[in-house]
């Protein structure tokens, strides 16, 4: 092949032998104990500074940032709401409570009454499923007739239940007015009806479990009625709520057949007739 005049002809190289690593692509050998301890150092290295990125959310620092923004724009609605969630994530309920109601008062034009009633539903609910009234006793499905002290609901607020669902049913109402990412609108949108049935369901559940304590206080069958018809409110909001489906089907028997609550030895200690 000729070639240009001046330029020295390249030389081949012998086929088969593979050309040699350039320096900084040569990896360290297992037997390079010094070559492995520098690679080993330079990963751990790298591995803290990527654990030091995700270890620099600061909610205290979140907050007291918030409360800057507050005492800057005072009535700046979305500045209220950015505290009471990062209160909320804190533990602090009354705080964030407090701030969602100011966030509330300054939402003149109602662009974030959706997503403030829906922070204010999951405080009051997370409230709801704390301590005793977090478990529904089996007693109150008829998978166990022993009286277990201290373990069965005596009591039932109405306000308990009825406060997370008025805040659902109020984000739901805004939700069109709602100025956020298309993203948390669908979520609102699919999670709230959610909420609301659950609400529902354990109101229901906890008066059936009310209906079963072993103290005499005559309400027994008015609880169960009541029962009924909020099972029947979770299925229309939800027909795919198993659960509500089967106590609702439960409830009709106890009301229809009656049922004895048992002591802690096993003897019937009260017995509440049904209507035959």
């Amino acid at each position: 092949m000729n070639r240009n005049p001046g330029q020295p002809e390249e030389e081949t190289p012998e086929e088969g032998l593979p050309e040699e690593p350039k320096e900084d692509e040569i990896e360290p050998s297992p037997e390079d104990p010094d070559a492995l301890a520098e690679t080993e150092e330079q990963e751990a290295g790298e591995g803290e500074e990527e654990g030091d990125e995700e270890e620099t959310f600061d909610l205290e620092a979140q907050i007291e940032l918030f409360r800057q923004q507050i005492e800057e724009e005072p009535e700046v609605s979305a500045h209220h709401y950015n505290l009471g969630e990062a209160l909320m994530e804190l533990g602090d309920k009354d705080g964030a409570k407090e701030e969602f109601e100011r966030a509330l008062q300054f939402d003149a034009d109602r662009s974030l009454h959706s997503i403030i009633h829906f922070s204010l539903g999951e405080l009051y609910y997370d409230s709801l499923i704390s301590g005793i009234q977090s478990t529904v006793v089996k007693s109150s499905v008829g998978l166990h007739s022993a009286h277990k002290p201290g373990g069965s609901i005596t009591e039932v607020h109405d306000d308990d239940y009825a406060n997370p669902i008025r805040e659902y049913e109020s984000a739901l109402q805004h939700l069109s007015h709602l100025k956020a990412d298309d993203e948390f609108v669908q979520y609102i949108s699919q999670n709230t009806p959610q909420r609301i049935s659950d609400a529902y369901y354990k109101w229901g559940s906890d008066l059936l479990d009310k209906s079963r304590q072993i103290q005499l206080y005559g309400e027994e069958v008015p609880d169960v009625k009541q029962a009924l018809r909020y099972f029947r409110k979770t299925m229309e909001i939800n027909p795919h709520h198993s659960q509500a489906k089967l106590m609702i089907n439960y409830a009709k028997k106890m009301l229809r057949e009656g049922w004895q609550i048992y002591d802690e030895y096993g003897f019937v200690a009260k017995e509440i007739p049904g209507s035959g």
